[in-house]
């Protein structure tokens, strides 16, 4: 899929999910658009997933996950499986246990639990972030498992992320000379991607306020093919994509990006139906001066129906401006 991705100038778009119902509206989404695609789930969307009594990550990934493998074998689509920001103190607790997770499964037979794993060692010095990187990627190495890393740090929240909004300026943008670092740390351990910053914001804001600098990107990508040659071209993730201008997200194709978050925007794409649905019916839904309410509309099959079709609508236009649409690899590999 990566490799498609960049032979293609296309992206794919990496979705957060947290229940079943999301599960279907992403893979909906994807096959509506012929698209492949990636399904993402948090710490936090872990340990939603698990319940309220349990709070436990690893099970809530791994139920989700499980769960996402039995659905897609329904659709003519290929789907990468992924967890988003890990940090450094949650990795041994989380990611080593997923990684083991998908061993376990390769030891019977069975393919990968999940196809990649983010450590966003961001908020560490840069030698840190690498060293532990390093200690990762050879662990997901020996899985075929592809490791996501991050240098600079994305601003904003996202279910417990390194960055806020008050970040100096200069920690969203990536330099040239830390790209370099990141290639010549991980280079020939195993397969990855990474997020460079180049002002990008975790979150929803007006147009204007997030100042993206694509060219950062290409910046950073020239040094690494001008030193080491076109096959260190990296495969490049944007984190933050909800709320981003189309102009900009094509340019970042451009420059090599083959994935993009989107949480923000399709949590509102969620929520949007259903909080119409309950002011349309507010007297249905709710047993107001000793009456009986309306069960078709309070039955939550009726509101989260409209969620996961709104949900796979925002996917859908995500996999346009991506230029992913109608380009499934899904029965050439």
């Amino acid at each position: 899929m990566l490799d498609a991705a960049q032979n293609g100038d296309y992206a794919y778009p990496a979705v957060n999910i947290t229940s079943i119902t999301t599960i279907n509206a992403a893979l909906k989404a994807f096959a509506d658009a012929k698209s492949d695609g990636i399904i993402q789930m948090s710490t936090g969307g872990g340990q939603f997933a698990s319940g309220l009594n349990n709070n436990d990550a690893v099970l809530g990934c791994i139920v989700l996950a499980e769960a996402a493998h039995r659905l897609a074998e329904r659709y003519d689509i290929l789907i990468g499986l992924h967890t988003d920001h890990c940090q450094p103190e949650k990795a041994a607790s989380f990611l080593k246990p997923l990684i083991e997770a998908t061993a376990k499964r390769r030891a019977v037979g069975q393919g990968n639990l999940f196809q990649s794993h983010m450590l966003d060692a961001s908020i560490l010095p840069l030698e840190e972030n690498m060293a532990i990187s390093k200690e990762y990627l050879e662990l997901c190495a020996e899985n075929e498992i592809i490791l996501e890393v991050e240098a600079g740090v994305v601003g904003g929240e996202e279910d417990g992320s390194a960055g806020t909004e008050d970040m100096p300026a200069e920690k969203l943008y990536t330099t040239p000379e830390d790209m370099l670092t990141v290639y010549e740390s991980l280079n020939g351990i195993g397969r990855y991607m990474f997020a460079a910053t180049f002002g990008n914001v975790h979150g929803a804001y007006k147009p204007g306020a997030v100042k993206l600098r694509p060219d950062i990107l290409k910046q950073g990508q020239d040094a690494v093919t001008g030193k080491h040659g076109e096959a260190a071209k990296f495969d490049l993730v944007f984190h933050g994509g909800s709320g981003s201008e189309k102009h900009q997200i094509k340019e970042t194709l451009e420059y090599g990006v083959i994935k993009m978050n989107i949480d923000t925007d399709t949590q509102y794409a969620f929520t949007r139906p259903i909080a119409d649905h309950i002011m349309a019916n507010y007297e249905g839904v709710l047993k107001i001066d000793g009456e009986v309410g309306n069960k078709k509309v309070y039955d939550p099959r009726s509101y989260l129906k409209k969620a996961e079709q709104a949900t796979a609508d925002r996917l859908v236009e995500a996999c346009n401006d991506l230029e992913s649409t109608n380009k499934t690899i899904f029965g050439t590999v």
